[in-house]
């Protein structure tokens, strides 16, 4: 009878041994970012318990795009090593560069928080994954009662490849769209000086807030790359407007007030399941992308406080929060 026992549990452990899969994930960013973070975060908690999970960084926000391509070789060069079961791709750059190429060796590919169509990279055979949609005018519109009387608001995103295709098919290649009455300057910027330059004059240039985009690739009059966080922290200190957010990692004290915003993790809930699909037999090609979670309502207690910001009910009914 305790023979019995002790076999049993010695092969479910094997069982289980032998069902655990190698899995690749190939960050189009690094592991500080905290998008990264938020969607790293996820894929452990719903995969790490019963998969290998290998990581790596391509470094993206950091380096200069003269040196995406040497970066993707390196990764090419860690999949043909390790020969995962499946890789997973986050974010664009990584399924720019790699996504065809490692599709076309057979091994199933699920991406992750992708803003640009899958579709102009190429014909994929074994990928499939969870597209990233921020509703950038219906935040901005929702949070209308905040932005005072005939408002104008400036939108600033870096010059990343990210930010390029998020901007695309909200703005539709315009710079400056009028909607439910609220006038909208969207400006993409390279430099850290003509950020800060941006942000102190825009209460002068008549807007009357600023909706922090993505400012992860600014670069210094060098050609540096600037820290994001110092970035954040600079804008929210300086800014002599309100300002406003897209994304869950940009909400907090020393950061901005918030608003209608993606998170990071929603992405990595849905890659799990779809990557639990593959790996029990499902053909990647057979399942169709699917979009993730358009937003939910992030406030930063401490910054309404600073701008003497109330809520509408409705909102705050439905907000998450954070000090």
């Amino acid at each position: 009878m305790r023979f019995d026992y002790i076999f049993c549990l010695v092969l479910a452990f094997f069982m289980a041994k032998a069902s655990a899969a190698n899995i690749l994930l190939i960050e189009s960013y690094h592991a500080e970012y905290l998008w990264d973070a938020s969607y790293i975060e996820g894929l452990k908690s719903k995969l790490g318990d019963k998969h290998h999970i290998e990581r790596f960084e391509m470094n993206t926000k950091r380096i200069p795009p003269a040196e995406f391509q040497s970066k993707a070789d390196q990764a090419f060069a860690k999949f043909l090593n390790m020969k995962p079961d499946l890789v997973i791709l986050g974010d664009d750059n990584a399924l720019k560069y790699l996504g065809k190429r490692i599709d076309d060796t057979g091994t199933p590919v699920v991406y992750l928080g992708i803003n640009g169509n899958p579709r102009q990279i190429g014909n994929f055979k074994n990928t499939t994954g969870v597209l990233e949609r921020p509703l950038f005018l219906r935040s901005i519109v929702t949070l209308k009662p905040l932005l005072g009387a005939n408002p104008r608001v400036l939108i600033l995103f870096d010059s990343g490849a990210t930010s390029a295709a998020s901007v695309a098919e909200a703005f539709a290649g315009k710079n400056q769209l009028e909607i439910s009455g609220v006038t909208l300057d969207l400006k993409q910027i390279v430099l850290e000086d003509e950020w800060k330059k941006t942000v102190l004059n825009s209460k002068s240039l008549g807007y009357s807030a600023i909706f922090v985009g993505l400012y992860h690739t600014l670069v210094d009059l060098n050609g540096n790359s600037v820290g994001a966080e110092d970035i954040l922290l600079w804008t929210s200190r300086h800014t002599p407007l309100p300002n406003f957010a897209f994304w869950d990692f940009s909400v907090g004290p020393d950061k901005t007030i918030g608003g209608y915003v993606l998170f990071g993790r929603t992405q990595a809930d849905l890659a799990s399941v779809l990557v639990e699909k593959i790996l029990a037999g499902t053909p990647a090609n057979s399942i169709m992308p699917i979009f993730g979670e358009r937003g939910r309502f992030l406030f930063s207690k401490s910054q309404l406080a600073r701008w003497n910001l109330t809520l509408p009910d409705h909102i705050a009914k439905q907000a998450g929060w954070t000090e």
